[in-house]
């Protein structure tokens, strides 16, 4: 079965009943996506809502009856022009089509003219019985501001009954674990109309996960021999073209102009600084590797309406590095690389080698990326290598390559079974040409080093996102913002229970005393919504046993410990990062 081509066709179904529900709209584009579909309509003056799905799907069902088969017919622009006169939606389209030389072929499952290239089900009304409309949305036509505002709904499409029902399930659990929702109930980021969007301030809590995760990756990478570098966040946009970037991405950048007139960007990516950095100082071959490594925040401009809580924003950070090595160095340091992201993500029970793609350059439009075909043939050579020496088991991605290197690419699966692409190894051998990058081999010759870009995290809001989703925002010990509670039963053991937080500050866990005036139970239950790793209550016999009533996340029964005993298990945890 072929997902896109079932969810396409069900894109026709929803049109077919949209239309026919409110005559005189015009359907736009309608497009697989990932795990469903949607579609575009101008509905006019008409304004449709969820509430309004039940009734769409019940007029899907009827229309699908009738649907035996998808015939196609290859049509002149005369002809598609007569024939979609109607829909300006569909003109727009097929006039162009028309002007970069592709067919025009209209399809039609029963009673319902479409232009559409892509290939349909076989059998619509078997094949498409098990859909569900999920919501709607705003949209621009080709999303550009400019244009008119549509009407988007979204729908999945599925091959059987039991697939759909485990995908609306996983959809369920997912509102449940929503990073947004989360965030804010766990006082973790906020967001403020006078910063603006797609720019998260993050709060104590959650800047506390933030500096665990880049303590994390940095103590992998030491034993590597990486050094931390510092740039800025801004750069002429000359630096932009001459890497390349400034003609690809110039959309997404945001620019400013000094006061004397020099154009200036809000750095996107930050491989050309650290390529300056390198050419700073002539290099031996003995100086190789150099390892370049920072935490820093680039920014990208998205439209408004594409920003989502932490995993689309307009500032994101990267635990960014760069290594610049001789030839012979290079797979070697690719794996290196590879150690340091399964390392990391087994912490979190991701497994990063279930799935990797190695991306690579399409070979049928080379003039998209630098270089020349011998030079993209070595490095791609040299990425199958660093694969198989790893023991990767990777699919090829036709066309996924960054500009300038081709890359392997990490997938991992969270809680949900949802799949993720986070950290990548790029091989490049284009960019030391391009800046005339040297050092001087044994030999004494000149030679261009190769540059590794690597990410092992990606953006750390991102990454922070599908954590917080992953555990539904009960973190391991390790990365809770607190991670245990102190609790005395009443006012006359407070003074304990603050012998016991300062006991524990001391070990460097990271703890609080909650002596609210307010019941125990009402205390406990604000640990347990606060997802606390540990909750300690003292009373009388703590007192006197120099102990604590110790209960576990997800526990109901307590176990009474003395303070050593439970600061060294606590201690074991977070060394184990459990």
């Amino acid at each position: 079965m072929n997902y896109d081509n079932l969810r396409h066709s069900c894109a026709h179904l929803l049109a077919k009943a949209v239309l026919d529900l409110w005559p005189g709209s015009h359907n736009a584009i309608g497009p697989a996506i990932e795990n469903g579909f949607y579609q575009d309509f101008d509905m006019g003056d008409v304004k449709i809502s969820e509430a309004d799905l039940p009734k769409i799907e019940k007029k899907m069902k009827d229309i699908l009856k009738g649907w035996t088969h998808f015939e196609y017919k290859e049509v002149n622009l005369q002809e598609a022009r007569k024939l979609f006169a109607h829909n300006p939606y569909k003109i727009e389209l097929l006039e162009e089509f028309a002007e970069g030389g592709k067919k025009l072929l209209t399809n039609n499952p029963g009673g319902f003219l479409d232009l559409c290239k892509m290939t349909h089900v076989e059998n619509p009304n078997k094949e498409m019985q098990h859909f569900k409309l999920l919501s709607t949305a705003g949209a621009y036509w080709r999303g550009s501001e400019k244009n008119k505002m549509l009407t988007r709904i979204y729908g999945t499409c599925w091959p059987t009954q039991k697939e759909l029902d485990d995908y609306l399930t996983m959809l369920e659990e997912s509102k449940k674990r929503d990073h947004r929702k989360l965030g804010k109930e766990l006082d973790l980021f906020t967001f403020s109309d006078l910063v603006g969007p797609g720019l998260p301030l993050f709060t104590p809590k959650g800047t506390i996960i933030r500096r665990e995760l880049e303590n994390f990756v940095q103590s992998l990478q030491e034993p590597f021999g990486y050094q931390r570098v510092m740039i800025p966040h801004l750069a002429k946009t000359e630096l932009y073209k001459k890497s390349g970037h400034w003609s690809k991405y110039k959309e997404n950048m945001f620019q400013v102009t000094s006061d004397e007139g020099v154009k200036f960007a809000m750095k996107p990516m930050n491989c050309p600084h650290h390529i300056e950095l390198f050419a700073r100082k002539q290099h031996s071959y003995r100086d190789m590797p150099q390892r370049y490594s920072e935490v820093t925040s680039v920014y990208r401009q998205e439209k408004t309406g594409e920003l989502i809580g932490l995993t689309r924003v307009y500032m994101l950070t990267q635990d960014d590095a760069h290594n610049f090595c001789t030839e012979e160095q290079a797979v070697q340091e690719s794996l290196n690389v590879y150690h340091i992201i399964k390392d990391f993500y087994a912490a979190f029970n991701f497994s990063v080698g279930m799935k990797v793609r190695l991306s690579l350059r399409d070979p049928q439009h080379s003039e998209k990326y630098l270089g020349d075909n011998a030079t993209w043939k070595k490095s791609e050579d040299m990425m199958r290598e660093v694969a198989k020496k790893a023991g990767l088991k990777v699919y090829e991605g036709i066309g996924e390559a960054a500009f300038y290197a081709p890359k392997l690419d990490f997938m991992a699966y969270d809680s949900l079974g949802r799949e993720w692409q986070l950290a990548t190894i790029q091989l490049d051998l284009n960019f030391a040409d391009r800046f005339d990058l040297k050092y001087t081999d044994k030999d004494g010759k000149e030679k261009r080093p190769v540059i590794i870009h690597r990410a092992i995290l990606g953006s750390v809001e991102r990454f922070m996102s599908i954590l917080i989703e992953h555990y539904a925002g009960a973190f391991p010990t390790w990365l809770a913002p607190v991670q245990a509670v102190v609790l005395p039963i009443s006012d006359k053991f407070a003074p304990y229970a603050l012998s016991v937080l300062e006991s524990l500050k001391e070990a460097c866990i990271r703890a609080e005393l909650n002596d609210k005036n307010e019941p125990l139970n009402a205390r406990v239950r604000d640990a347990e919504m606060q997802k606390i790793p540990y909750i300690l209550v003292v009373g009388d016999k703590e007192v006197r046993e120099k102990s604590v009533a110790v209960r576990k996340r997800g526990q109901k029964e307590s176990q009474t410990q003395k303070v050593e005993e439970f600061i060294s298990q606590a201690l074991a945890d977070i060394i184990a990062k459990v």
